[in-house]
């Protein structure tokens, strides 16, 4: 009998390492943005030196919360405060497990009076949505998932459509839009703005190092929207960013986006995963990368490993809290970036012209991940192994192969270390693996955010290891 849920699918599996190691998921594709509106050099460049258009209306699920217990269910399932989270603010979400591990993130938007909207990955979303339906809350739930990663010529259709403009030139064209001055306000703040004749809502950003604004609106206004958009900014030099150069902004800025979701054992969870359907993004998983393990528990990560440890809040009971209570932070791995050594990268693209022998694993430009949750062991001069390396690329605007990855409390900015680049034996038997070889490659641990402009001019919280 086929599965019906993921606890099916896991005892069916048998090893859920090897399952998800496995994965016939293939590339994790940001869905129906084109590849590329100029070149994605230039659109990554962009960012830094004039203005782009970030289109984020399909990678991302919505969950709309609304009801007397909205906020009571975010309490309850969020290392973060919400005792300060009035109307017209966003807020980062980080949901853990009973045992102190990550879940995933995304971000709380709320809108009204008991109204909230979560947009992220689906693994916070199922946790809010599993507990909301299951908890005995007082609230109305309507998830809009993220759009179909090949929609094979069909027609997507969104709730919302979401764009941010971002960059040095960025205000000068929202006022343009606008029609007149607009108050900058406090990050993560909310209001509304005027576009091609219509009201609609924003949100006060910054994810290139500038002042900036994420919009939304009914998806039904979409096209016009996003041309009133492009023409406004032409004269400022703003580009409209494709899903090539989109991914590559969280190397300057320091998000690591995908840990693996912890759920996947623990017989506290049983139920959640009993819930969970057998074609949920958690089912797919695609974990990729050169640290195995036998034991799943070795891949889930904790607030303090993914940069997010001044997040947890003990001023409220939340799921996972007994557990971080004895969490001693000094202990934990830190989130760093790791900046790949230029003649090691020579060497990867060069095998790849190598008709005798077998190549390296294949560097892809500028995402080079070929997993949905990526793994790469990062080993010091004497091999042993000091941490995870986490989602890997390329930056046009440090002309640098960077990673974001957490690493042993004892080693130092400016160490250089190796990471692990490609699976052992070959490879496994996911498609987007060919077969390969191995290399250590030199890397130096840097700050996160790497980026001069992202540590001198974000808010601390949203992608450095401050409080929000």
């Amino acid at each position: 009998m086929s599965a019906q849920n993921l606890q099916q699918v896991l005892d069916q599996a048998g090893n859920t390492v090897e399952m998800l190691r496995n994965s016939q998921l293939g590339a994790y594709i940001y869905p129906v943005v084109a590849p590329e509106f100029t070149n994605w050099r230039s659109e990554v460049r962009a960012w830094r030196d004039t203005a782009v258009l970030y289109d984020q209306t399909h990678h991302m699920d919505n969950l709309f919360i609304k009801g007397p217990d909205a906020l009571k269910l975010i309490s309850d399932t969020a290392i973060n405060s919400v005792a300060n989270f009035p109307v017209n603010k966003a807020k980062q979400y980080v949901p853990t497990t009973p045992s102190g591990h990550v879940i995933g993130d995304g971000i709380l938007f709320h809108e009204a009076e008991d109204q909230f909207v979560y947009v992220g990955r689906s693994p916070a979303a199922n946790w809010l949505l599993y507990h909301g339906e299951t908890g005995g809350y007082d609230v109305e739930l309507e998830v809009d998932r993220r759009s179909p990663s090949r929609p094979m010529g069909k027609p997507v259709q969104r709730k919302y459509w979401r764009f941010q403009i971002q960059g040095p030139n960025a205000w000068q064209i929202i006022e343009k839009i606008n029609g007149g001055t607009l108050e900058q306000l406090k990050f993560f703040s909310m209001d509304h703005m005027q576009v091609a004749g219509a009201r609609v809502r924003t949100l006060r950003h910054g994810m290139a190092g500038a002042p900036g604004l994420e919009l939304w609106g009914p998806y039904e206004s979409y096209d016009r929207v996003r041309e009133v958009i492009l023409d406004a900014g032409q004269e400022f030099g703003m580009l409209a960013v494709g899903a090539r150069a989109y991914s590559s902004n969280t190397l300057e800025s320091g998000w690591i986006p995908s840990p693996l979701p912890a759920i996947y054992s623990g017989e506290e969870l049983r139920p959640y995963r009993e819930w969970l359907g057998a074609d949920s993004y958690e089912a797919a998983n695609a974990v990729a990368g050169s640290f195995v393990s036998d034991k799943i528990e070795d891949y889930y990560l904790n607030p303090w490993e993914l940069g997010y440890g001044s997040f947890v809040k003990f001023d409220h009971d939340f799921i996972g809290r007994e557990a971080l209570e004895k969490i001693d932070p000094a202990t934990q791995r830190k989130k760093v970036t790791l900046a790949w050594n230029a003649e090691d990268m020579t060497k990867i693209f060069a095998s790849l012209f190598d008709t005798e022998g077998t190549p390296y694993k294949y560097f892809d430009l500028p995402n080079a991940n070929y997993g949905s949750s990526n793994y790469d062991s990062i080993v010091d001069a004497g091999g042993t192994n000091v941490g995870l390396s986490l989602f890997t690329g390329y930056s046009a605007n440090e002309k640098r192969a960077l990673s974001l990855a957490t690493v042993n409390p004892d080693v130092e900015i400016g160490t250089e270390v190796k990471v692990v680049w490609g699976e052992p034996d070959g490879g496994t038997r996911k498609t987007t693996v060919e077969p390969h070889q191995q290399l250590e490659v030199r890397a130096v641990v840097s700050p996160a955010p790497y980026s001069v402009t992202a540590r001198n001019e974000y808010r601390g919280g949203w992608r450095t290891a401050q409080a929000v």
